[in-house]
C-alpha cells in the first residue's frame, strides 16, 4: 500500500507542540495509508508519543514565531522546523507541508521553497466556510489573504484553481464560481473585476454564475467565491468575527435571563450544538496554498487537536485524488492550446 507522507511543522502555533503531535496521531490512528513526519524539537514532541508507529521525527534547532519577519525567517533560520519540512517537500520526500504556524512564513515557504506550477503567477490561498442558510454545506473562498492586489488574469487563474479544488477534493461536479463584487450586474466593480468577468464568461469550462455579494455568500450562492486577497482576507476576518459575536451575544442573553433563560437552554440544548457545529470552520480543515507543487496548508494558530486532525483528513484527500498533478496537466494543456491559437491569430 502507497504511504502519503505529509511534512508537519510541529512547533508552530500557540498550543504546539502537544497540539500539532495529538492531532497527528489521531489522523494516524484512522488513515492506515498516512506517515506523518514530525519537524522539531525532538525532546518536546517524544513526550506526547507512547507509540511511534508511522510517525518520524526530526530534530530541528529554530523555531520561526509570529512575530518574525516571514521572507527574512525564512532565509535565515535554515534549521526551523518549517523550513526543513518544506525543504523535504521540494525535494520529494514528503508529499505535502502542513503548519499551524505564522502564515507569512508559511506561503513564503510554499512560494520560494515549494515553487509554484509553471504558468501560475500568483498562487492563491483558499479558505473553506460554513453555509447556513436552511441546508448544510460549505463555500470555497480564493484568495483569502496572499496578495493583497491582483490583477484579472489572477483572478480567472483562482477560478481554475478553486474549481478543480472543489471538484477533487470536496466532490462537487460542476462547481459554480461567483466573482465577489459591490453589486451583482456585470458592469459593477473596478476595472479590474470587470475585466475578470469578462475573462470568467468567456471560459466555456467554468460554471460562472456571474457576479455575487458578501452578503449572499453564506447563503450558498455559489461553491467558489473569487475575490483579490485583501478582499478576500477583510470578508473571511469579518465572517469569522461576526459569527463569535453572535455566539457571545447568545451565551449573555441566556445567562442574563436567569431561570427561563436556563430552562430555555436546556430545552434547546441540542439544536444550540447543531448551530456551533455547523457555524465551525475547523471541520473543513485548513487554507490551503493553491498554484505550487504541492499541497502546502495551514491551519489556524490557535488549533487544537481535532482541527489538526481534521486538517491532516484534508490533505490526505488532496493527495489522494492527486489534485496537484491532475491540475498541473490541465494547465499546461491549457498553456499549450494558447500558443496555438496566437500562432493561428498571426
Amino acid at each position: 500500500m502507497y504511504e502519503m507522507k505529509i511534512a508537519i511543522d510541529a512547533m508552530g502555533g500557540d498550543n504546539a507542540p502537544e497540539s500539532v503531535v495529538k492531532g497527528a496521531l489521531k489522523a494516524r490512528d484512522e488513515f492506515s495509508d498516512l506517515e506523518l513526519i514530525l519537524y522539531g524539537d525532538k525532546t518536546a514532541i517524544e513526550q506526547y508519543i507512547t507509540d511511534p508507529t508511522r510517525i518520524t521525527i526530526v530534530n530541528t534547532t529554530e523555531v520561526i514565531d509570529m512575530n518574525d519577519e516571514p521572507v527574512r525567517a525564512i532565509r535565515r533560520k535554515k534549521d526551523s522546523s518549517l523550513v526543513v519540512a518544506a525543504n523535504a517537500v521540494k525535494a520529494k520526500e514528503a508529499d505535502a507541508l502542513f503548519s499551524c504556524g505564522n502564515t507569512g512564513a508559511l506561503l513564503t515557504a510554499g512560494l520560494l521553497l515549494v515553487g509554484r506550477i509553471k504558468g501560475i503567477t500568483r498562487p492563491g490561498l483558499l479558505s473553506t466556510l460554513p453555509v447556513v442558510s436552511g441546508q448544510d454545506g460549505a463555500f470555497n473562498l480564493l484568495d483569502s489573504g496572499a496578495n493583497a492586489d491582483s490583477k484579472p488574469e489572477h483572478l480567472y487563474q483562482y477560478a481554475l484553481l478553486g474549481t478543480y479544488y472543489a471538484s477533487n477534493v470536496r466532490g462537487i461536479k460542476a462547481p459554480r464560481i461567483g466573482l465577489l463584487n459591490n453589486g451583482s450586474e456585470s458592469h459593477k466593480g473596478s476595472k479590474v473585476t470587470q475585466e475578470a468577468y469578462q475573462l470568467l464568461a468567456a471560459d466555456e469550462n467554468l460554471n460562472f454564475i456571474g457576479n455575487v455579494e458578501s452578503k449572499d455568500l453564506m447563503k450558498g450562492v455559489c461553491d467558489v467565491v473569487v475575490a483579490d486577497g485583501f478582499t478576500g482576507n477583510a470578508v473571511l476576518k469579518a465572517i469569522e468575527g461576526t459569527a463569535l459575536a453572535v455566539m457571545s451575544l447568545l451565551k449573555d442573553t441566556i445567562a442574563n435571563a436567569g431561570a427561563k433563560g436556563k430552562l430555555g437552554a436546556l430545552l434547546l440544548k441540542d439544536d444550540l450544538k447543531s448551530i456551533k457545529g455547523r457555524m465551525d470552520q475547523a471541520q473543513y480543515g485548513g487554507a490551503v496554498l493553491l498554484g505550487v507543487k504541492a499541497p502546502v496548508v495551514k491551519a489556524h494558530g490557535s488549533s487544537d487537536d481535532l482541527t489538526v486532525y481534521y486538517t491532516l483528513k484534508q490533505i490526505r484527500t488532496m493527495i489522494d485524488e492527486e489534485m496537484v498533478p491532475n491540475f498541473t496537466k490541465y494547465w499546461q494543456v491549457q498553456q499549450a492550446k494558447k500558443v496555438l491559437d496566437s500562432k493561428d491569430a498571426e
